[in-house]
């Protein structure tokens, strides 16, 4: 069964491994996390876990959340995650860290990708430009929506609009490096958003 973590992504950077190989990773503050809830099949209908990461002031939170801390006693967190079918014997107030994480290991990461505001046909969905000579005034326009007859725009029509700001899972990713000494994980290759983007990280079963 899988188990997972909440992270800040720091930036990205090379690592060098003890064979010599560069391994270009990103640097992910995770954790540590406090355990806010425990779901069981019982109570709510599933198994999972809600972890709370970052600090916050309390005249920061509405009240449910004021609420939602204050009943089960434990120190306010800024984020909220919920993790199905986590593997990790926990209970409410625990601490889960990168220490429970190891080197090599396989995980799936989930984040919100950059936003590139408002794009034309051409940069959003990669279509082909006109010709840009002999008189023609066709460059980067979308050209024909559709047919006559049907006098609408079919619907999931490829068209302008806004672009990036969705969530993104980049899956099969390896842990090149834990440093447990400063709450860090070192991934290999390149996650979703800037810098300071709030990651769930889930590891993969085997």
């Amino acid at each position: 069964m899988p188990k997972g973590i909440i992270g800040k992504k720091l930036g990205m950077t090379q690592y060098f491994k003890d064979d010599g190989k560069v391994v270009p990773v990103t640097v992910v503050e995770a954790g540590p996390c406090v355990v806010a809830q425990v779901k069981t099949t019982e109570k709510d209908g599933y198994d999972a876990i809600q972890l709370g990461f970052g600090k916050t002031k309390a005249s920061k939170m509405n009240k449910p959340l004021k609420g939602h801390f204050a009943s089960k006693n434990i120190e306010k967190k800024r984020y909220l995650r919920e993790f199905r079918n986590y593997s990790l014997d926990v209970s409410e107030g625990d601490e889960v860290t990168v220490a429970d994480f190891s080197d090599g290991e396989t995980v799936n990461v989930t984040g919100i990708s950059k936003g590139k505001g408002f794009a034309g046909s051409v940069k959003r969905w990669n279509q082909s430009t006109g010709p840009n000579t002999h008189g023609s005034h066709f460059h980067r326009s979308p050209g024909s929506v559709g047919a006559v007859d049907a006098r609408r725009v079919f619907k999931g029509h490829k068209m302008p609009g806004r672009m990036g700001h969705d969530q993104v899972t980049v899956q099969n990713l390896e842990i090149v490096k834990v440093d447990a000494e400063r709450s860090l994980l070192l991934i290999k290759g390149s996650l979703p958003g800037p810098n300071k983007t709030i990651l769930e990280i889930k590891t993969v079963d085997r």
